[in-house]
C-alpha cells in the first residue's frame, strides 16, 4: 500500500510539472479567452466537437454562435446571458476539446483553464455516442485540477520549519485509508519533513494528495465545481436507450435543435449552482420581487455583512442593524446584526 501511495504522489508531481512547463511555453493570447465575468454565476459548456454546444448557446441566450456539420466550428470563447428566476447567468460556449487536451493538444489547456473559472460546468454529450466519452472528458478535466461534483476534503494542512510530522485525527474512529506511515511516505515524496495535518473527514489518499498539491508552495490549486451532464440530440435515440442514460447521476436529456426539455435543464442548472435570492424591502413598501440580490451559497449560507458588501462596499460603515424576514428569522421581522446568517 505504501508503494502505491508513493507512486500516486510521484504521478501527481509529474502531471503538475508537465502542465506548468506547457503553460510557460504557451505563446500568445487570443480573442475571446479573457471574457470578463458578469452576472451572478458563470456556466461553461464543455464537450467534444460537434455535440451541439453552439446551438445550445444560441437557443438559450439568443447570442449567435456559428454551428455547422463539421468539427471545430467554434475556435474561441463566446459568451451569452441567461436570465432565470431573477438571476443573471453568464453562459460560455467553449471550443470543443479532444482527448489529450490536458496535455496541451489542440486548444485544450486554454479551454480547461477557462472552465476552472466557472461556477458550474455543463458537460454536453452526444446521446448517440458511447458513454465512454463522458469518462474521457472527466479525465481531461481531472488532469487540470478540476474536481467535478466533489466536496473539498475537510483536511487541514500546514508546513512548518520544525517539529516533524504531526497527524491529528478528529474522527469517531481510526481513518480507513490514511495511516501515519502512509502519510510520511507521501510527504517524503514532496520533500516535506515538518508539517501539521488534521483529518476532519475519512479522506482517501487521492484527496490528501489534492490538498498537498493545492498549497501555494507546491502546485496547482484544485477547484471543486458542480457539473451537469447534458445529453443532447435525444431525438436520435430510442426510448430504451434514453432509459439507460437516465441512470447517470446529475444528468438531463435535451434536444437543443428541437428545444426539447430546455426548461428542465435550466431547473437542473439552478439546483446545482446553489444560489440564494434575497429581496430588499424599502421602508413602508412591499419587497421588490423583480430584482433580487443573488448570492452564492455553495460555501455556506451568506451573512448580512456579505450581503451588504455585495450591494456596496461602503454600506457597512453606516450599518446599525438589519430587519430580516424569511427562514433565517426567528420572528417577523427579526432585528439582526452583521453576523446573522441568511437562508
Amino acid at each position: 500500500m505504501a508503494h502505491i501511495c508513493m507512486l500516486k504522489a510521484q504521478l501527481a508531481q509529474l502531471r503538475r510539472q508537465e502542465i506548468e512547463n506547457q503553460m510557460k511555453g504557451a505563446g500568445g493570447g487570443g480573442d475571446g479567452w479573457d471574457v470578463k465575468a458578469t452576472g451572478d454565476a458563470r456556466v461553461g459548456l464543455i464537450g467534444f466537437p460537434s455535440v451541439g454546444k453552439s446551438t445550445l448557446l444560441t437557443k438559450m441566450t439568443g447570442t449567435h454562435s456559428e454551428a455547422a456539420a463539421y468539427e471545430f466550428t467554434t475556435l474561441t470563447c463566446i459568451p451569452g446571458i441567461i436570465r432565470y428566476k431573477g438571476a443573471k447567468i453568464q453562459l460560455l460556449d467553449l471550443p470543443g476539446i479532444i482527448e489529450g487536451a490536458k496535455d496541451g493538444k489542440g486548444r485544450g489547456k486554454r479551454v480547461i483553464g477557462t472552465a476552472r473559472t466557472c461556477s458550474l460546468i455543463l458537460m454536453v454529450l452526444d446521446a448517440s455516442k458511447p458513454v465512454t466519452h463522458k469518462k474521457l472528458l472527466e479525465k481531461e478535466l481531472h488532469g487540470f485540477g478540476i474536481r467535478l461534483n466533489q466536496t473539498r476534503p475537510n483536511i487541514y494542512f500546514k508546513r512548518h520549519d520544525k517539529g516533524g510530522i504531526q497527524l491529528h485525527v478528529q474522527l469517531p474512529s481510526a481513518p480507513t485509508f490514511i495511516t501515519p506511515e502512509l502519510l510520511r511516505t507521501i510527504l517524503l515524496e514532496y520533500k516535506i519533513h515538518h508539517a501539521e495535518i488534521t483529518l476532519r473527514s475519512d479522506a482517501t489518499v487521492d484527496e490528501l494528495i489534492d490538498v498537498i498539491e493545492s498549497t501555494d508552495k507546491i502546485g496547482m490549486l484544485r477547484v471543486y465545481i458542480p457539473c451537469v451532464y447534458v445529453c443532447n440530440m435525444i431525438d436520435k435515440i430510442s426510448i430504451e436507450e434514453l432509459d439507460l442514460l437516465d441512470r447517470i447521476p446529475h444528468y438531463v436529456p435535451i434536444s437543443a435543435r428541437d428545444e426539447w426539455n430546455l426548461d428542465g435543464m435550466l431547473e437542473t442548472m439552478w439546483d446545482h449552482m446553489n444560489l440564494l435570492r434575497i429581496y430588499t424591502k424599502p421602508k413602508g413598501q412591499i419587497p421588490d420581487y423583480n430584482e433580487p440580490v443573488v448570492l452564492p451559497a455553495s460555501k455556506g449560507p451568506p451573512s448580512v455583512e456579505f450581503f451588504c458588501n455585495r450591494i456596496h462596499k461602503g454600506l457597512m460603515k453606516q450599518f446599525k442593524y438589519a430587519l430580516v424576514w424569511g427562514a433565517s428569522a426567528k420572528h417577523t421581522p427579526q432585528r439582526c446584526g452583521k453576523d446573522h446568517v441568511l437562508e
